[in-house]
């Protein structure tokens, strides 16, 4: 199991390449090989990035998006959005990887990002767009119930 925190500022070079922090690398190496798959967030438009799954993480939850009932339009968005852009990557020799240019496009990806942990997975994100996202104001009256009883 994976434990990804914290958040790097990294970038992307013309190509579309981007080099995994060496930290990480060596965390992606020793849990599967330096195999990962990137693939698109089914988020809002303020919230897109790209998510960056080691090889088992996402082998593990592949199954749970392709077995859910597309009947609704919110599924088949979502089945859309993480399996048909779904791109399996290894680290090159330099611990790069390239993301796909429908993935940048997606992501609103540029030279400047951010690299943010989410425990199993990262978040990849244009740095302007994650900096924006930090300074917007949340809605308290949004906060789902499991959250009320969360103390930090």
């Amino acid at each position: 199991m994976s434990n990804f925190l914290g958040s790097h500022a990294i970038n992307m070079d013309a190509k579309g390449r981007l080099a995994i922090p060496t930290k990480l690398r060596e965390e992606l190496a020793q849990l599967c090989g330096g195999r990962i798959v990137l693939t698109a967030s089914a988020n809002t438009d303020e919230e897109r990035c790209v998510l960056l799954y080691p090889e088992p993480e996402w082998e593990a939850l592949r199954p749970k998006i392709e077995a859910l009932p597309n009947i609704k339009k919110p599924v088949r968005r979502l089945q859309r959005l993480m399996l048909g852009n779904a791109a399996p990557m290894e680290l090159d020799s330099a611990g790069r990887i390239l993301v796909p240019p429908t993935l940048r496009s997606y992501a609103y990806l540029e030279k400047k990002l951010m690299l943010i942990g989410q425990g199993n997975k990262w978040e990849l994100w244009s740095e302007e767009r994650w900096l924006a996202w930090l300074d917007e104001s949340s809605d308290d009256d949004d906060v789902p119930p499991e959250m009320e009883a969360l103390s930090l």
